[in-house]
């Protein structure tokens, strides 16, 4: 509904929507949570099927968004691990491999993944929620931090790994649950009685992928981020925009993650 606009980009790709649901057999002793729990199982496996993925965690679960023609390639490498559905009329219907066979290539010989700078601002940041009949209560403020409280465009010419801070505001709408995330001085604006988090009140540092705008095209992006992760135990939150990538980690572990990525980086893996 949109006008067009020569101020608005969109890309040509139409995307779906997966979302990996637990069946409760999680392995013991895995503690990891956000994108770095299904990192092997998903993320990795379609990077080496050069399946291109923009990710969304939220305050209550993750998203991953592929484009509408690699839906065959995306059945056909997880079919064999995961039972699939797909939304009709709001019931789930089961998917299997014949039921999209003829669209199905066979992926070309895996190739490494791609490499990206990585800066961690000193920003601390916070993952929270809301309840729906609050968000009144809260527009006002929501549509200034949204829209107005801006600081200059970040360059990523003149940029570095030592960041001293970065502006990003998150705030997702879906099936009626709120997921925000926000710097720490940003939620201090608001009415704190309003807002929803952890009982331990966790702060999150982030990782920035990217020294300039990333392609859609590019695949390998989120494994290079969350496979590292994963294997370490370490939670992450990932967010994909349009221009870069963002992964939260727990504040206390921002020292052990980026050594991890600077390891990985310089092993060219």
């Amino acid at each position: 509904e949109l006008p067009p606009s020569e101020f608005m980009q969109v890309a040509d790709s139409t995307w779906l929507v997966l979302s990996v649901v637990s069946n409760g057999r999680e392995p013991p002793g895995c503690q990891a949570t956000g994108v770095t729990k299904i990192a092997r199982s998903v993320i990795a496996p379609l990077a080496e099927h050069h399946v291109s993925v923009l990710m969304l965690s939220t305050y209550q679960t993750d998203f991953i968004l592929v484009r509408e023609r690699d839906l065959p390639v995306v059945i056909h490498t997880l079919a064999g691990e995961f039972d699939i559905y797909k939304e009709e009329s709001g019931e789930c219907v089961p998917v299997t491999r014949d039921d999209v066979s003829n669209g199905f290539l066979k992926p070309k010989p895996s190739a490494s993944p791609m490499l990206h700078p990585v800066q961690s601002p000193q920003t601390r940041f916070c993952v929270l929620t809301v309840a729906p009949d609050t968000l009144p209560a809260m527009a006002t403020m929501l549509i200034d931090v949204l829209f107005y409280s801006h600081s200059p465009p970040w360059d990523g010419a003149t940029g570095s790994q030592d960041l001293d801070s970065i502006t990003f505001f998150s705030f997702s709408l879906i099936e009626g649950y709120i997921s925000i995330v926000m710097d720490a001085e940003t939620q201090k604006r608001f009415p704190s009685d309003l807002l929803l988090t952890s009982s331990t009140g966790e702060l999150w540092r982030m990782v920035r992928i990217g020294g300039q705008p990333l392609g859609f095209d590019e695949c390998g992006i989120v494994a290079q981020i969350a496979e590292p992760l994963a294997a370490a135990d370490i939670s992450a939150y990932y967010i994909s925009t349009f221009n870069f990538d963002h992964a939260l980690v727990p504040e206390e572990g921002i020292s052990e993650v980026i050594q991890l990525l600077q390891q990985r980086q310089e092993s060219g893996r």
